[in-house]
């Protein structure tokens, strides 16, 4: 078995550091903030995973798991930092990237090989951080081996996926590949593809999670059609995915998390030939105005009423909110301008008020409300997330809690008899 050091533990660095010990390598866990290095040697995980505290907790117990705040030499080395995305320039951040390498170089060793598993524009393993690492005196491919080798999996099922995912690998050349099929290979149940650089297999994660993008992009452009011709979007869809040769994804609210919505924009870091994908990235985004249409159109104004947006993760099940549709919704609400005749008629100001409720979010920093507080004197409610507990909501009981009866369920999780019957008005998209 080899020695490993793994660079970040966040969501992806720590499952697979843990992995890779509980496969017996003898591992360390790297990480520059020492506040996450102590929580780890108290037995505490800094982010909600299922499962992901027990695993790391066995992995540490083994004593093939060690946390630190510093670098050590080690025969494998893995980059697992944050990519930031900069929603301006719509440009991906690699300062960490850049940091990790100049921290791998004073360890860098002959037949040493470090891996760049963070999720970056096409060609940064050549040209970013090969150079920083060369800075060691070694050669990229002569005297160590540089691959890339992109995590592919979804918050809320990590430790599952990082084993049974196939995995694409590629180096600088051959022998780089290869070091890291061999270490892969340890623990990978899925298929391992190789090709031919490290470009290439970027940019395959990166058109992975594009395709899936567009295909959103498309459901809710759809969506938006069928709403005008009066027909249920996800029947037409049903309908259509029933041709072999069609695979149309399922509308929704906006796309979440750390992948989906920022990938695309990372294939244009060094391209000026985004057209497709940054129009379906439009769409994706424009989906918060497209449930405040259907608010005003139900409400005739948003001015003065109380808006419960459920769900501030932003998939089912998970206490993730990064990129969060409900909050982006929640942010567009607030930015919604009132006309003059709002303000004449609105008691109190024409400001929009907004409740959320997210059982599965714990953060602190959002002012979250218990369901019933949520409900209670709003004129409509908004399913923003498909957690299970929604699935279940008595629409009875809200309504007798609400001050109107709108519900607006853009994950389509309700039943729509039950609710119909309950006299609620119900708008899918």
């Amino acid at each position: 078995m080899s020695t490993i050091c793994v660079h970040g533990l966040g969501y992806i660095g720590l499952p697979t550091a843990a992995m890779f010990a509980n496969y017996d390598h003898d591992v360390i866990g790297y990480d520059a903030d020492s506040e996450v290095i102590d929580q780890l040697n108290d037995g505490e995980v800094h982010f909600d995973e299922p499962g992901l505290r027990a695993f790391v907790t066995q992995a540490l117990e083994s004593g093939n798991l060690t946390v630190s705040d510093e670098v050590v030499p080690a025969k494998y080395h893995i980059i697992a930092v944050p990519t930031p995305f900069d929603d301006d320039t719509k440009e991906a951040d690699l300062a960490y990237v850049k940091t990790a390498g100049e921290a791998i170089v004073p360890h860098l060793r002959t037949g040493d090989t470090v891996i760049l598993e963070s999720t970056v524009p096409p060609g940064t393993t050549v040209d970013v951080l090969q150079p920083v690492l060369e800075e060691s005196g070694l050669n990229a491919g002569n005297d160590f081996a540089l691959v890339h080798c992109p995590e592919t999996v979804l918050p809320g099922n990590i430790i599952t996926e990082l084993r049974e995912n196939n995995r694409i690998i590629g180096g600088v050349n051959g022998v780089s590949t290869q070091a890291a099929v061999r270490l892969y290979e340890s623990f990978v149940e899925g298929e391992i593809r190789t090709t031919a650089n490290a470009t290439t297999a970027e940019f395959v994660k990166l058109i992975q999670n594009t395709f899936r993008d567009t295909n959103i992009a498309l459901a809710n452009e759809i969506a938006i059609l069928a709403d005008d011709y009066g027909i249920d979007s996800r029947e037409a869809i049903d309908l259509a995915n029933q041709h072999p040769r069609v695979d149309i994804h399922q509308p929704g609210p906006g796309v979440g998390g750390h992948c989906l919505p920022i990938d695309p924009w990372f294939l244009g870091q060094n391209s000026d030939k985004l057209d497709l994908i940054e129009v379906a990235r439009q769409v994706n985004d424009g989906m918060s105005e497209y449930v405040i249409e259907i608010l005003q159109d139900e409400l005739g104004s948003v001015a003065g009423k109380k808006i419960a947006i459920l769900g501030v993760a932003y998939k089912g099940n998970v206490g993730d909110t990064r990129m969060s549709p409900g909050l982006k919704l929640a942010r567009d609400l607030q930015a919604v301008e009132s006309t003059e005749a709002d303000a004449a008629i609105v008691d109190g100001g024409s400001s929009v008020d907004i409740a959320l409720h997210d059982p599965h979010v714990t953060d602190s920093t959002l002012d979250l409300t218990d369901l019933d507080d949520a409900v209670s004197d709003a004129d409509a409610v908004v399913i923003t997330t498909d957690h299970d507990e929604f699935e279940q909501l008595d629409p009875r009981q809200i309504g007798d809690l609400m001050n109107w009866d709108l519900v607006v369920d853009t994950k389509a999780i309700l039943p729509e008899a039950r609710w119909q019957s309950a006299d609620m008005t119900l708008r899918r998209i």
